[in-house]
């Protein structure tokens, strides 16, 4: 896996700002950003100081290992902020999934940010040990629905479920083969569970038996 290094697009941007603390001064956003399918948005070991917020599309967060493995441990879709560190270098690196567009806005001089701070930082830590409960799953099984039903209630809890990332992505979030990811898709199609409408959209239709399967 290697950092892309496809070119980013300022547009000024032409929807409603978004809900940002207050600290955040609306003049001093930059504006919207578009990138590519597989462009770095900020790479490991870059100077942090900045918020990310998704406004369409979808971000992965990952880290390679040493053995040249990546591990991504999080996916953020439209609505969702990230980049938040808690030091002034980036731990991870931060591509676009598909094409996405990211708004950027910085902190104020002098203010005090940490009543504004907290809650993104919780929100984070939240997410990360769900994260972590996820990977603690016993079977690829229970894995796989653990995701679905995240993914699911992060788009508002419908029926009809769009996954932005690839089978690679989701194996390389939940520790599991593209493979075993496929194979796990197919057995829940079997059982039942939920209808595979095309590669990156699927119906849940037993919602009920696919959250009994992620506990």
């Amino acid at each position: 896996m290697h950092a892309y290094t496809a070119s980013r697009i300022s547009l000024p941007s032409r929807t409603a700002q978004p809900n940002l603390p207050e600290a955040f001064e609306p003049a001093l956003l930059q504006p919207l950003s578009f990138y590519p399918a597989g462009a770095e948005i900020y790479a490991q070991g870059e100077k942090a100081g900045a918020f990310y917020q998704v406004e369409f599309g979808a971000v992965r967060v990952y880290r390679l290992l040493a053995d040249g493995r990546r591990q991504i441990s999080a996916f953020h879709l439209p609505g969702e902020t990230f980049g938040f560190e808690a030091d002034t270098t980036h731990h991870f690196f931060a591509e676009a999934i598909n094409s996405t567009g990211v708004r950027v806005f910085r902190l104020t001089a002098g203010a005090d940010m940490s009543h504004q701070l907290l809650p993104l930082a919780l929100k984070g830590l939240t997410r990360a040990q769900e994260h972590l409960l996820v990977l603690g799953r016993q079977s690829a099984i229970e894995r796989v629905a653990a995701f679905l039903v995240d993914i699911a209630e992060r788009q508002g809890g419908l029926r009809q479920v769009e996954l932005p990332m690839s089978r690679m992505d989701i194996g390389d979030y939940l520790g599991l083969t593209i493979e075993t990811v496929s194979r796990i898709f197919t057995r829940l199609k079997d059982k039942g569970v939920i209808r595979l409408l095309s590669l990156r959209s699927i119906e849940i239709v037993r919602h009920d038996a696919l959250h009994a399967m992620s506990e």
